[in-house]
Parts: C-alpha cells; sequence; structure tokens
C-alpha cells in the first residue's frame, strides 16, 4: 500500500487517457441490454473524449435512444498477467458535437491529429463527432492499484497535461 500513496493515479489517468488510440464504449440497447463496441476516443480542446461514430452503428443507435454510457481504455500489462495493465473508465453521457463550424473544425482536427486514417471517411454524411460528459471516473493503476477519480481533479491534469504537450 506504501507503494500506492507515492503513485498519482491523476498523473497516470490523463497520460493513460491522452495516449489511448482505442478504447471500449458501453452502451445499453432499446432493450436493456448492455453492448460493448471497439471505438477510437481522441481529446477535444477542453480535455473531454470525443469520438467519431458512424450513424450506422448499433452503439451510435444506442447512444442517440439513451446517452448513458462508459469508455474503457486500457494501457498495455508489464508482464503476462493482463491484471497489471492500467484502464481508466469514464462513465457518463455522450453528447453529439453540435453543427457549430468553428467547433467542429477544431474537434474534427483534434481528432484527426489522433487518428488520420479517418481522414478517409471523417467527410461521409453518416458520421459524427461525440463528446463523453464524464460524471464518473475509475482508475486501475495494475494489480492491486485502484481509485475513483474526482472529476474536477482529473480534468485539472489533463488540461495540465494537454497545456505541456501542445507547446
Amino acid at each position: 500500500m506504501a507503494a500506492n500513496q507515492e503513485r498519482n493515479f491523476y498523473r497516470e489517468a490523463a497520460a493513460l487517457l491522452a495516449a489511448a488510440r482505442s478504447g471500449t464504449l458501453a452502451s445499453t440497447t432499446a432493450a436493456g441490454l448492455p453492448h460493448a463496441a471497439l471505438v477510437t476516443p481522441a481529446l477535444d480542446a477542453g480535455g473531454a473524449p470525443i469520438l467519431l461514430l458512424s450513424d450506422l452503428a448499433a452503439h451510435t443507435r444506442n447512444l442517440r435512444a439513451n446517452p448513458a454510457c462508459a469508455l474503457l481504455v486500457t494501457g498495455a500489462p508489464v508482464d503476462d498477467n493482463p491484471q497489471t495493465a492500467p484502464r481508466l473508465l469514464l462513465s457518463g453521457t455522450a453528447e453529439l458535437l453540435s453543427d457549430d463550424a468553428d467547433a467542429d473544425a477544431n474537434a474534427r482536427a483534434r481528432f484527426l491529429r489522433a487518428h488520420p486514417y479517418a481522414s478517409q471517411y471523417v467527410g461521409f454524411v453518416d458520421f459524427h463527432l461525440w463528446r463523453l460528459a464524464v460524471s464518473d471516473a475509475h482508475y486501475v493503476g495494475g494489480f492491486a492499484a485502484a481509485a475513483r477519480l474526482q472529476i474536477a481533479a482529473l480534468q485539472h491534469e489533463i488540461n495540465r497535461l494537454l497545456e505541456n504537450t501542445s507547446g
């Protein structure tokens, strides 16, 4: 336990989220069943996770009906035990980004910096950017190292990280 007290879970979680190139989005079907899908997150200018989702995808239909969702991002395990992998679970609601051209262009540019291959389909009419409004965060820094994170403190650390990497 003493080792955990010396760790900065907020810094670790922010770095994991900023580096994440894939994650698992959990949503709920119209029948109330859980649904999980592979997604590719990026961070908007405020440090919130953004996703580029197709209207044709089941998870997008789920979010339109019920925006409650969760995003799990996972790092690499330190050994053969997958439980040594750091992971961050963000729960909240998905919000379709507005049609404001400037806001959309900024979010789109940030998404494409993280996922340049998406330039092949980002302009398709059925693809839209969504933002996750995070209301709960749980970080596991490896085996037997976990903490529920305060959203404001996590957001502060994400913004600090973004400021240090954008300059």
